[in-house]
C-alpha cells in the first residue's frame, strides 16, 4: 500500500473506532481505583530507571511515569502542545529566549523514601535543577547531554572543571541555573534557542532528588523515587515491572489545552473531571519475542498490544483494517503515525567498515545500495512501514518530502560495480570479496536474539551474499548492546529513534559529532555536519532552515554512515475493557489517562 493510501487507510481506523468502548462523561471520582490492573507488555528489557541515565523506550516509559519534568505534552490535543507540568503556567520567556522562567506549583511532594528520614519531601525548584546538572556531570555518562550541551551558561564550564577534577561540584554555582528561590528556576542560555522547551518536556530532564541519589548511589537505577503519578512496586529486572498508584499524587485531571480531533473528544469527555490516574496498578511483562506477546493478548493476559508484532499483522489486519472476527470479539484497533526512523549504522572508527577515505565510503555505499528495503517492509514489517528518504520523518518541522537520496536505493549490480573499482574483489574464488589489501572482508552485524532480529539477519544475508560480501551475526541483549555502541565497540547494528520532540533537530543530533559517545551510535564526526548543526540550531523553524537540514542529509549519504530503512506505521490493539486510550505522537506510556472497566 502506498504512503498516501496507508496514511488514508489509517485516519479512517481511527475514525471508526474512536466510538467504541468509550466510557461516557462521568461525575468525579477518587482517582486510582485499587481494583484495577493494567497488563501491559515491553518488546525490550528496561536498562535503568535513572532519569538522566536511560535512554530506551522501555526504561523512559517507566521513568516517565514516575519522575516528572516541568513540562509534557497534551494527551489528546493535535498538533501535539507543551503544558506545564509541575509548574503553575508555560515558563515566561526573556530576551527573545534566551532566558526562561519557571515557577513550580507549591505542594507537590516525591513519594516517601528512607533518604527521607521520614519527613514529607517537596519538590522545589532546586531539585529540576540538580536533574539538570545530573546531565552534565560526566560520571553520569548522560545519552541526554545533548539536551544541554553547549546551551546554558556555566555549564560545559562546570564538566570541564568535573572532567579536570575527577568530581562534578553540585554545590558550585552555575550561572545559567539559578534558583530565584524554592519555587522558581531561572535558565539563562548562551544564546536565543526557542526550542528549548522542548528539551525540558523530555523524561529525562526529570526533577531527582538529590539525597535519595547519594542514598542509593550506583543502585538508583533501580530505585526511582518521583513525584508522578506511580511509584514503583515489584521489580525483577528484565522480567516484570510493577508499577502502583502514588498515594500521594495531587489532584490532578484532564484539562485540553488546544484543539482536539473529533475522534478523541469522547476521550475528553470521558475524563472530565477524573483524577488521575485511574488505574490503581499497572504490571509489565518484558516478552521479546512477538509470539509470545501475540498470544498473550489473544488470551486475554494483555489488556493491550502496543506495537503489534509484524509476524501476525496478516492475522490482525487485513488491509489495514482489524479483521471482523477480532472486531467481534471487542478488540479495538488504534494506529498511530508516529515520527520515527529507523537505519543500520555502521561504526565510523571500525578498522572494517569505519573511515572516511574513498574506499571504506565505498564499501559503506556499496552495502546500503545491496540492501533491499522494500523487501524489509513487504516481508518483515508486512507492509506496515515506509521507506525513509531521510534521517527526518514525515510531519517534524524541518522534513522536506522532496529530498532525494538515489545513493541508497537498491541497486545490487552498481554495488558490485562500485566494490570492484575501489578494489573489493574476490582474490581466491571462494564467492566472497577481500579488502584492498587482500585480507578477508567479514562484515560484522550485532542484534538482539529474537525471532524478528533472526528474520531481518535472513534478509541481511541474502543481500550481501549478492554481491560477495561475507556478513558475520553476532547477538545480545537490548541493553547491553546499547552500553557497547556509546563505547564504539559495534562495528554495524540496526536502530530507531522515536522523536523525543516534533523537530529535526531530534533526529540530526543523532549524528553530530559532539554526541558520539551519546546517541551518535555510529560514531560519525564530520566538521561540515557538526557545523551545519550548529547553524541549524540558531535558526527558528523557516524554509532557510530545512534548507540546512536537506545539505546535513546529503552528507549523509555521501559519506553513509547510515543506511536508512523505514518509517514504521505503528498498530496498537486493545481489548474491549480498556478505556480513553490514544497513543501519542511523542509522549510514551499514557497510563495515567487509560481506565480499565468490566474485566472478568
Amino acid at each position: 500500500m502506498n504512503v498516501q493510501r496507508q496514511f488514508r487507510v489509517a485516519v479512517a481506523t481511527i475514525a471508526a473506532t474512536a466510538m467504541i468502548g468509550i466510557g461516557a462523561a462521568s461525575s468525579p471520582v477518587r482517582a486510582a481505583d485499587p481494583g484495577k490492573t493494567l497488563h501491559v507488555a515491553f518488546a525490550i528489557a528496561e536498562t535503568s530507571f535513572d532519569p538522566q541515565f536511560a535512554s530506551d523506550a522501555a526504561s523512559d516509559g517507566i521513568i516517565a511515569n514516575i519522575n516528572e519534568a516541568m513540562l509534557d505534552y497534551d494527551y489528546l490535543a493535535r498538533p501535539v502542545r507543551l503544558v506545564p507540568r509541575t509548574l503553575e503556567a508555560m515558563p515566561a520567556v526573556q530576551d527573545g529566549g534566551a532566558t526562561y522562567v519557571f515557577r513550580l506549583k507549591k505542594g507537590i511532594f516525591f513519594t516517601p523514601d528512607p533518604a527521607f528520614r521520614g519527613k514529607p519531601r517537596e519538590l522545589t525548584a532546586a531539585d529540576h535543577a540538580y536533574g539538570l546538572r545530573r546531565l552534565l556531570d560526566p560520571a553520569v555518562k548522560s545519552p541526554w547531554l545533548w539536551l544541554v550541551e553547549g546551551k546554558i551558561v556555566g555549564g560545559d564550564e562546570a564538566r570541564a572543571q568535573a572532567v579536570a577534577s575527577g568530581r562534578f561540584d553540585y554545590d558550585a554555582a552555575i550561572a545559567g541555573l539559578e534558583v530565584v528561590d524554592r519555587y522558581t528556576l531561572k535558565i539563562r542560555l548562551k544564546q536565543p534557542d526557542l526550542r528549548f522547551l522542548y528539551a525540558l518536556a523530555v523524561p529525562n530532564t526529570a526533577a531527582v532528588a538529590r539525597e535519595v541519589v547519594e542514598a542509593y548511589g550506583q543502585d538508583f537505577g533501580a530505585h526511582p523515587v518521583g513525584t508522578g503519578p506511580y511509584l514503583l512496586g515489584e521489580y525483577r529486572r528484565s522480567a516484570r515491572i510493577v508499577l502502583l498508584a502514588n498515594p500521594g499524587y495531587r489532584d490532578a485531571s484532564y484539562a485540553p489545552a488546544g484543539p482536539i480531533p473529533a475522534a478523541s473528544q469522547p476521550i475528553a469527555a470521558a475524563l472530565k473531571g477524573r483524577r488521575l490516574p485511574l488505574a490503581g496498578r499497572i504490571e509489565i511483562s518484558v516478552i521479546e519475542e512477538g509470539q509470545a506477546r501475540w498470544l498473550a493478548f489473544l488470551n486475554r493476559e494483555l489488556d493491550f498490544l502496543e506495537n503489534l508484532p509484524s509476524d501476525f499483522v496478516d492475522q490482525a489486519l487485513a488491509d489495514g483494517r482489524l479483521k471482523p472476527e477480532l472486531a467481534a470479539k471487542g478488540i479495538r484497533h488504534e494506529v498511530l503515525l508516529r515520527p520515527n526512523t529507523y537505519w543500520t549504522y555502521f561504526n565510523m572508527k571500525d578498522p572494517v567498515v569505519g573511515g572516511y577515505t574513498p574506499e571504506r565510503i565505498a564499501l559503506r555505499r556499496a552495502i546500503g545500495m545491496a540492501y533491499d528495503v522494500d523487501e524489509q517492509i513487504r516481508v518483515l514489517a508486512k507492509g506496515r512501514a515506509v521507506a525513509a528518504r531521510s534521517p527526518i520523518p514525515p510531519d517534524i518541522a524541518g522534513y522536506d518530502p522532496a529530498q532525494k537520496t538515489q545513493a541508497q536505493q537498491h541497486d545490487p549490480a552498481a554495488a558490485r560495480a562500485l566494490l570492484d573499482r575501489f578494489g573489493y574483489k574476490d582474490r581466491d574464488g571462494d564467492g566472497y570479496r577481500e579488502r584492498p589489501d587482500g585480507t578477508p572482508l567479514v562484515v560484522e552485524r550485532w542484534s538482539t536474539p529474537n525471532s524478528a532480529a533472526r528474520q531481518g539477519d535472513e534478509l541481511w544475508k541474502k543481500n550481501m551474499d549478492a554481491v560477495g560480501i561475507r556478513i558475520d551475526f553476532k547477538k545480545d541483549k537490548l541493553p547491553e548492546l546499547r552500553k557497547m555502541a556509546r563505547q564504539g565497540k559495534i562495528p554495524m547494528r540496526g536502530d530507531g529513534w522515536n522523536a523525543d520532540y516534533p523537530d529535526a533537530e531530534n533526529f540530526m543530533q543523532l549524528l553530530y559529532g559532539p554526541n558520539a559517545g551519546q546517541e551518535n551510535g555510529a560514531q560519525f564526526d564530520l566538521p561540515e555536519f557538526n557545523r551545519l548543526y550548529d547553524e541549524a540550531r540558531r535558526l527558528p523553524d523557516s524554509p532557510e532552515r530545512t534548507k540546512i537540514f536537506g545539505r546535513m542529509t546529503d552528507l549523509v549519504i555521501a559519506y553513509a554512515p547510515w543506511r536508512l530503512t523505514v518509517h514504521i506505521l505503528e498498530d496498537h490493539l486493545l481489548h474491549g475493557a480498556v478505556r480513553n486510550y490514544r497513543p501519542h505522537p511523542i509522549r510514551s506510556q499514557v497510563w495515567q489517562y487509560v481506565d480499565v472497566v468490566g474485566k472478568p
